[in-house]
């Protein structure tokens, strides 16, 4: 089994912590070690490093190695640019048939939190086996709650038991619902959270891209065929150029008929916005969170996050005070979400330094 980390993304919901040349895969938001470390600490007992790959950006290329000293240095791929999940996959998989075209490959993000970490080494091997039959896996998170920020995923028929674990078809995916269609989903009991990890042999991803994103995989095939040559990075940053932007949920797994699922409650969270890390880490006896050095009077409910200075609070409910030192964010939770709007509008007004 390989295993390929996904590092490349910017993590804005996580502004001002998470910045452009230092996004939230590489903090230590909510674990002692960083969202990446832990990952790849994760599934190192399953996974030797020989055989784990991080894709990333050149900006970040750096901060692998530095955060992951034992990986083999030419296993950190690196994207000319982001152009969403189908790309990266399909880039890391044609440096993955040079090896072996017919194991199993499992994609996980770099910045998610899972607390039960044998448990999902043990769902690891489960997706392992579905995969070998040539089925794209997914893993499916049981739901807790009609959460309209995550995508769903129904599943069909019951396909095999694996152990302790059910594997079923899918029937299909739906976008992020809204609240009452994320009630109806969550009280089915057939739908799951889209985790975004999947598994799959190299082999049939890149097979499945040809068939749904045949523009995709025809410049997929460019890049394969200057892997190893000097041209190699040059032939790369050309073909990226005109590489469309789109999700491997979307561009394969939604239009695909071989895609199997397996439900998981491994303690999993995206960490997804100020407003999760408030419900992750432990509460004062004010309901509050607090990260460094803060004094207040009547503040409940409230993620308090300083880098370094004094937070004095009165009066506050629900609300998220973020202080990097050179910005302060303050919001409330129940509007967390808004921040990506936030750094939108930092980019358009051109604050680079602030990004």
């Amino acid at each position: 089994m390989y295993a390929v980390i996904m590092a490349g993304g910017v993590g804005t919901r996580l502004w001002p912590r998470s910045r452009r040349n230092m996004p939230k895969q590489f903090l230590d938001i909510v674990t002692e070690n960083t969202m990446l470390q832990e990952t790849f600490l994760r599934i190192e007992p399953l996974v030797p490093p020989e055989k784990v790959f991080v894709i990333t950006n050149g900006t970040c290329a750096p901060l692998v190695w530095e955060q992951i000293p034992w990986l083999p240095r030419d296993n950190v791929i690196v994207e000319p640019a982001g152009r969403n999940t189908a790309p990266c996959i399909g880039l890391a998989a044609l440096y993955l048939r040079q090896l072996d075209p017919e194991e199993v490959m499992v994609v996980l993000p770099a910045d998610h939190l899972i607390r039960e970490a044998a448990l999902f080494r043990e769902i690891l091997r489960v997706v392992a086996t579905v995969a070998q039959d040539g089925y794209l896996v997914t893993m499916g998170i049981q739901p807790d709650s009609p959460h309209t920020g995550y995508g769903y995923i129904q599943r069909g028929d019951f396909l095999r038991q694996i152990g302790q674990h059910s594997v079923y078809k899918v029937a299909r995916f739906t976008e992020k619902p809204d609240k009452a269609t994320a009630r109806r989903f969550l009280d089915s009991g057939q739908y799951y959270w889209n985790s975004g990890m999947f598994g799959w042999k190299v082999s049939a991803i890149l097979e499945a891209i040809g068939v749904h994103l045949p523009a995709l995989h025809a410049q997929l095939m460019t890049i394969e065929a200057a892997l190893g040559s000097p041209r190699e990075r040059e032939v790369m940053g050309e073909v990226w150029q005109e590489v469309e932007s789109i999700s491997v949920d979307y561009g394969v797994m939604e239009r695909a008929d071989n895609v199997a699922v397996i439900p998981v409650d491994v303690g999993w969270s995206d960490v997804g916005s100020w407003a999760t890390v408030a419900e992750l880490l432990p509460k004062d006896a004010e309901d509050n969170v607090v990260v460094g050095e803060h004094i207040g009077f009547d503040t409940t409910g409230s993620l308090l996050y300083s880098s370094g200075r004094l937070v004095a609070t009165i009066g506050l409910r629900d609300m998220v005070v973020v202080d990097t030192g050179d910005v302060v964010l303050v919001c409330p939770r129940a509007r967390a979400q808004e921040v990506k709007d936030l750094v939108g509008e930092l980019k358009r007004r051109r604050k680079d330094e602030y990004l």
